[in-house]
C-alpha cells in the first residue's frame, strides 16, 4: 500500500521502520523492497550496517530525523512502514534518549546494592551524586531508583536531553486482516523466500559473520541454516516458519491495539482495497479536516 500511495504522484517518500531491514544483506528474510520497488519511489532508512552490528531504537531515530528535516523543508510527505512497534512510536512521538544509555554488568552491581543496602540508602545516594535526576524520580520505586543511579553512572547529572522524534500531527494507518486470511499470506511468503533464495542468504552471512548473528533472529534464518545442515527437509522449514510467523503476528496485532500513538487512527482493510481510503484519509488529515 505504501507503494501504491507513493506512485499515486503524491509528494511523499517511504522510510522503512523494520528492525531488520537496517542490516546490509538481509533481503530475503526480511522481505526488504527489492531493487524494482524501490525504482522512482525514494526510500530511506535500509541497508544502515552490516549485521554483525548492534542498533538500538534510539540509533534508528537519530538516523530518521535528518531524512524527516529534509522532507519538511521540500514539503513533502513521509510514510514509515513496518511492523517495529516501538521504532514506529518512537518516531512519532519522541523518543528520551537520556533513558538510552546502559550497562547490564553496573545494573547487576546496583540491583545486589540495592538488596543489601536497602531503597532509603539507594535514593539517598541518589538525591546526593545526581539530585536533577533525582528530582525526576520516583524514589519508591526501586527499579527506577536502579535505573536513576545506572543513568546518571554513565552519563552524570542534568536536565534531560532533547526527545528525539517528530514534532508534527502523526495520521496512523492500520491495515486490519482476519487472522485465517494472515495465516495464508504468511504460508504464501515463506514458501517465496524458500525459493527465493532465503537459504543461500543464510548461507553466505553464516560463512561471513559466523552462525551467532544477533540479527539472525529475525524469523527464517535459523530455519534456513536447519535446512542447509539437514536438521530440516523442505516441509519442516515451512511448518517452522510459518508457525513462528503466525505467533509473531499474533503478538503485533496485541501490541497494535494496546499502544495508541498517532494523532489520528483509521481501520484499513488490508485484504480489499485500501488504497483510495488512505489516499482520502491523507487528503483530510493534511487538509485538517476530520478523518473517518
Amino acid at each position: 500500500m505504501a507503494l501504491a500511495l507513493a506512485e499515486t504522484g503524491q509528494r511523499v517518500e517511504i522510510l522503512s521502520a523494520d528492525s531488520r531491514q537496517v542490516y546490509r544483506g538481509m533481503d530475503v528474510g526480511t522481505a526488504k523492497p527489492t531493487t524494482a520497488e524501490q525504482r522512482g519511489v525514494a526510500h530511506h532508512l535500509l541497508d544502515l550496517v552490516d549485521p554483525d552490528a548492534a542498533f538500538s531504537v534510539a540509533e534508528f531515530v537519530r538516523a530518521a530525523e535528518p531524512v524527516l528535516e529534509d522532507l519538511a523543508a521540500r514539503r513533502a510527505g513521509a510514510l514509515i512502514v513496518g511492523g517495529t512497534g516501538l521504532w514506529l512510536r518512537a518516531v512519532a512521538t519522541g523518543l528520551d534518549v537520556d533513558a538510552s544509555p546502559a550497562d547490564p554488568g553496573l545494573r547487576a552491581r546496583l540491583e545486589a546494592e540495592l538488596t543489601n543496602e536497602g531503597l532509603a540508602a539507594m535514593a539517598a545516594r541518589l538525591a546526593t551524586r545526581a539530585p536533577i535526576r533525582a528530582a525526576r524520580t520516583d524514589l519508591r520505586n526501586p527499579r527506577r531508583v536502579v535505573r536513576a543511579l545506572e543513568i546518571a553512572t554513565l552519563r552524570g547529572d542534568g536536565p534531560p536531553a532533547r526527545p528525539l522524534g517528530y514534532g508534527g500531527r502523526v495520521l496512523r494507518l492500520n491495515l486490519t486482516l482476519d487472522p485465517a486470511l494472515n495465516h495464508a499470506w504468511i504460508e504464501r511468503r515463506a514458501m517465496g523466500q524458500l525459493d527465493g533464495g532465503l537459504p543461500e542468504e543464510a548461507a553466505l552471512l553464516r560463512a561471513r559473520y559466523g552462525p551467532n548473528l544477533r540479527s539472525f533472529s529475525a524469523i527464517g534464518y535459523h530455519e534456513a541454516l536447519d535446512l542447509l545442515d539437514g536438521r530440516l527437509d523442505r516441509a519442516g522449514f515451512l511448518a517452522v516458519n510459518v508457525a513462528r510467523n503466525v505467533a509473531f503476528a499474533r503478538r503485533q496485532r496485541t501490541w497494535f491495539r494496546a499502544d495508541a500513538f498517532g494523532d489520528v487512527q483509521l481501520d484499513l482493510d488490508a485484504a480489499g482495497d485500501p488504497l483510495e481510503a488512505a489516499l482520502d484519509a491523507a487528503r483530510r488529515f493534511l487538509a485538517g479536516e476530520p478523518v473517518s
